[in-house]
Formats: structure tokens, sequence, C-alpha cells
């Protein structure tokens, strides 16, 4: 049997029909995207023209900030200390090298460039556009300019950018108290007041550049540029100059500095000379040093490392950091306490048979010398330094009368000077020590501190204060290191006033004429601890020696510097004004691990204070 075929016919009725329901719906789609999009171009082109105009404008210009100037730092003759020099950077464009490896290796061929550098390129690099110049080495001298420029067309993408950098023309010399600049940091921005830094690479890290920042950063400046569609400046135009930063006179003698430093030779330790009339300072010195250029653009962690880990520790400020026993530097003002306690007088005298024990105790407190100084009155225990003298008269005076009046002058706290990171120092008492080590005071702990032992610390700012106050018949100034403020292109300059904060109330002011009488003979007499430097002084110096132990010795040991490593050795110290009648100047010395003070302490002051008061000579 035959299948026949179905035979399908099609409506076009209804295919016609769909297809204009389809046109229909694609129509009324059409005119609704058609009328959104009219409706977004009337809003964009019309109701908000003036809104994106703007912001357009924005597009194409903009407000950019310039770096002021900084000021310029000299020492209190006019000698510069800081200043501002093109510095020569290596950058590297992207856009323009075709592989930065290469280019890397192939300056590398040239110049000295580290790991650390490296490393921070390609850190700065993320952060940059591929069109703007990456720093990748700074400060280029003459040579490594030269050896680029002459390969200059086998390193695409390389240049070298001029810009101002902060010089220090002495280097290390007086570099605590300079200080320095360098990158501002994550933690400093949070602190900075974002406009006016909104240009600047560089802060005052230390010293005078950092407490005195303010002055020395200046304001900023702007110019208007105009961008391309890629952000690359087509056009500019500064709209305000940037204000330079103030210079800075420095109360420092710088020739005078430079001979303290020199006098230290291979030790270390400190140096502060201080103006008794008015308190500025002439020198302020700490040995190690260091080269402050290092820190102006980036420290490698190599030579950071090194610096910080150091066993000489050449970035602390021993000047004003540095906490030392003052040893027998403390002796004149227990003795003047003394006397003004009418304890004793210039006359009465005790026998020093080289050791002093308290009743119903065994223990000997030892004197210097061995066999003890005889008879002994104030005079003599000042002029030799007898210990037991002071062993005696510290218990009479007990620990409160002592603390008392030593605060009188300052021991124990800050003096206020004008830069940061002043440490004060400790003057102990009983209230000092329950609340710190929660135990009562002891007898013997108030003999010791008699002679500058003990708890007692003292930084060499604080001992050259203290020792200007007695110079100067008990008038207290705070230290200060600023002498004037200059203007940038003007020659006037804006001295600065001395900082004059009380009296030292004097019960009888022949006291300390006594005391003053007895240091004078410290350095001129027969028998002073000092008298190796008075050959040839054309002045009278009015001084007192000190060392201070580094660790104890048992009762029954003796101290043989010879035996005992360096580190280990008494600090010297030395404490002087002169002219000892009408004091110019007042220093205070310490060698670190020095042994005496009269043989090595002393002779340090006598060549400060030969290069100030014999200048003109």
């Amino acid at each position: 049997m035959v299948q026949r075929a179905s035979i399908t016919f099609k409506d076009h009725f209804r295919e016609t029909h769909l297809f204009q329901q389809r046109l229909l719906i694609t129509a009324i789609i059409t005119i609704i995207l058609l009328a959104v999009l009219i409706a977004r171009l009337v809003f964009l082109q019309v109701l908000s023209h003036d809104h994106f105009t703007t912001l357009s404008e924005k597009n194409r210009l903009d407000i950019l900030p310039i770096a002021p100037i900084r000021g310029l730092i000299y020492d209190r003759n006019g000698v510069l200390l800081a200043q501002n020099l093109p510095s020569f950077t290596l950058q590297i464009v992207p856009e323009h090298s075709k592989d930065l490896k290469k280019t890397i290796e192939e300056l590398k061929k040239l110049v000295v460039i580290s790991d650390d550098e490296i490393k921070q390129f390609y850190k700065v690099l993320k952060e940059k556009r591929r069109f703007e110049g990456i720093p990748l080495r700074f400060r280029l001298n003459d040579v490594e300019r030269a050896k680029i420029a002459v390969n200059q067309d086998r390193l695409p993408g390389v240049k070298i950018e001029a810009q101002l950098a902060r010089d220090y023309p002495l280097g290390s010399l007086a570099s605590h108290a300079i200080g320095y600049v360098g990158r501002i940091n994550e933690r400093e921005l949070q602190n900075l007041n974002a406009p006016r830094y909104s240009a600047t690479e560089y802060i005052g890290k230390v010293g005078v550049e950092r407490s005195y920042e303010d002055i020395l950063h200046g304001e900023v400046g702007t110019v208007l540029v105009e961008r391309n569609s890629q952000g690359r400046v087509m056009r500019s135009e500064t709209e305000l100059d940037p204000e330079p930063g103030k210079d800075l006179y420095l109360t420092l003698d710088i020739k005078v500095q430079e001979v303290a430093e020199k006098s230290f030779g291979d030790d270390n330790g400190a140096l502060v000379a201080i103006d008794p009339r008015n308190g500025e300072v002439i020198a302020l010195v700490s040995i190690p040093t260091f080269d402050p250029h290092i820190f102006v653009h980036r420290v490698d962690t190599k030579t950071y490392k090194a610096l910080s880990t150091s066993s000489d520790h050449p970035l602390l400020n021993r000047a004003l950091q540095g906490q030392y026993p003052p040893g027998s530097t403390l002796k004149p003002f227990i003795g003047l306490a003394g006397l003004e306690a009418n304890l004793i007088s210039s006359d009465e005298s005790l026998k020093c048979p080289g050791y002093y024990m308290l009743k119903n105790d065994d223990r000997k407190y030892r004197d210097w010398k061995k066999e003890g100084h005889g008879e002994t009155n104030l005079t003599k225990a000042l002029v030799e330094s007898c210990d037991v003298y002071f062993y005696d008269l510290s218990l009479a005076l007990k620990i409160d009368r002592m603390e008392s009046y030593l605060a009188r002058f300052g021991v124990g706290q800050p003096t206020g000077i004008d830069i940061r990171g002043e440490a004060p120092g400790l003057l102990p008492s009983k209230q000092w020590k329950q609340k710190t080590h929660r135990l009562p005071w002891f007898p013997g702990e108030t003999l010791i501190t008699g002679i500058g032992q003990g708890f007692t610390l003292t930084t060499p700012l604080q001992l050259a204060n203290i020792t200007a106050i007695l110079g100067n018949g008990g008038q207290r100034y705070k230290p200060r290191i600023i002498h004037a403020i200059g203007e940038p292109g003007v020659e006037e300059i804006t001295l600065q006033k001395p900082r004059h904060v009380g009296v030292v109330q004097k019960d009888n002011p022949e006291n300390w004429n006594i005391i003053i009488k007895a240091m004078k003979q410290v350095v001129h007499g027969l028998r002073g601890t000092a008298r190796g430097i008075n050959r040839n002084l054309e002045y009278k110096v009015a001084g007192k020696t000190g060392t201070a132990q580094v660790f104890g010795i048992k009762e029954d040991e003796e101290y043989d510097e010879e035996k005992i490593a360096k580190k280990l050795r008494d600090h010297a110290l030395f404490i002087s004004f002169a002219p000892a009648d009408e004091p110019r100047i007042a220093v205070a010395v310490i060698v670190e691990n020095g042994g005496s003070g009269g043989a090595v302490a002393a002779p340090i002051a006598r060549k400060v204070m030969d290069a100030y008061l014999l200048k003109d000579n």
C-alpha cells in the first residue's frame, strides 16, 4: 500500500501579523532608548553644563605646589653651617625604556647602585605614571654625570635631574647640634600641615634642623599647569612664588667647636661651653660625630645598621642625652649647701684616714687616696677632692636638704634648652626611691650621693649650666643655641633675648666666695687636682675635677686602671669657668672611660677656654 506525503501550507496572514507586532515592539524600545539618550544629553549638555565644564577644566588645568627654599644656618660669626646646593639625581622614564632591567644593569657598569636603591626604585615605580621620571640614584658627582652623558645614546629613558639639596659644608663638625634633614616618613606625614608640605620631600630630623623646622621650611608656592588627555603637562604658569625659609644664626662659635672636637682625640665623650652672662651655648660637642649627608636622601640599610648598632653610639647626642654620675664635680655645690646651712665653716677641719665609717656599721667608705688627706678643711677638701670630708658633710646635711639645695641649681631637671631631646638627669630623694624602688633610703646612700655617685645622674649640658650659675653668682638663664633670626635677602637680623629664669638665693655671699676661691686653687694651687693645666695661663680659672665609677668595687678590692678593660674605667670629668672673677665661659667636660679628670678632661677644657678667651690673640 502506498503512503501519501503530508502537505503543510503557510499562513501568510499570521506571519505578517507576527512580524508587525515584533516591529512595533522594536520601534517602541528604540523610541524609549532614544528618549533616554536625548534626556541624558539634555541633562549633561544643558542642565549640568556648568558643573561638567568645571570638572573638565580641572582635568585640563591643575594647581601644583612649589617647594620653598630652606633657610640657611650660620654660626655666631656668620660661618655657613648648612646650605642648599644643586644635587643631581639619576632618573629613568619607564615608557622610554624598552627593558628596565637591562637599563639598570647597564647603569651599574657606570655608577655604583646598591640593592636598596634598586628595591626602592621598583617600589616607587608602582606609584608613578610611566611617563614620569623615577629616581634611581641621588647625589651624582661630576665623574658619574660625565660617564652617563658619554653613554647616553645606549641608555634610553635615562636622564639626570638637578634639584636643591641640603648640604653641610663642614661635614661632621657640630653634627649633633645642627642635625640633619631626611625624607618625610609616613608617621611624620600624619602630623604635618599637609598643604604646607605638599611639595616638600624632606624635613628636619634632629638638632636645630628639627627644632626650628617651622622657621627654616618657608611657605609653599603654587603653579598653574595645563595637561593633555594623558595627563602630561603641556604648559605652566606660576601663580604664587614660594617664600624661602628664614636663616638661623647659632650661638655656637664653630672655631671653638672644632678645637673641642679635635681635643678628644680617639676618646668618646661630650663637652658643653656656655656664656654665664646670658646662657648662650658656645660649643656643644658629642663624640663620636657622624656625617649628616648620609641622611639627606636615603641612607642605605647597611650604613644605618652600622651606625645604630655601633658600640660607640655615634647617633646619641651625649651632650643632651648622655646621663652620667657627676662624681666630684658636685662637691662645690655640696660644700656651698653646708656653708649656707651653717653646718660647717671654712676653718673647721676633720681628720681623713683614707676611709669613713658610719656608727654601728663595719663597712668602710673609702677615699680615692688610700693613705688619706690628714687634717682637712673645706678648701683643702675641694682642692684635693677629699671624699671623706664630703661623706661627713653629706651625712650632716641629710638627703632631703641636699636634694632641696641642688634642685635650686637645676640638678636633675631639664635646662630648657631650645633644641629637642634633652634628658633630665636624676636627683634622688627618699620619696623618689620609695616610689621607684619601693625601698627605704639608707644612710650609706646619703654618703655616696654627697660625692656625686649612687643614683645621681646629670647630663653634660646640665653640668655646664649649674657651673655657669655658680660662676654668675646665682643668676639662672635657660641655655639657648639660637643667637639671631634673619630674613632671606635682608642684611638685618633679629637678635634673640636671653631667657632669665630666676636667681639662686644667697644666705651669705661670702660663702660663695669661699667656694670659688677653693675652685681657683684646684687649678692654680700647688696641690690642686687640675694644676697640670695652669702652665702659661693668661687668665684665672675656677674648676673642679671628678671621676665617675662605671662599676662598683668591693670594699677589700683596689682599683687598678691598667688591669681593667677601657670600657670599664672611670669616666673623667671637669667643670670650670673663666675668667674666675668675671666669667665669660663655663665648661663641662666628660671623657668616657678616661680615668683622671685632672689629667684627661681638664686639658680639653683648657684648650676650649683658650680658643674662646684668647681668640683675639
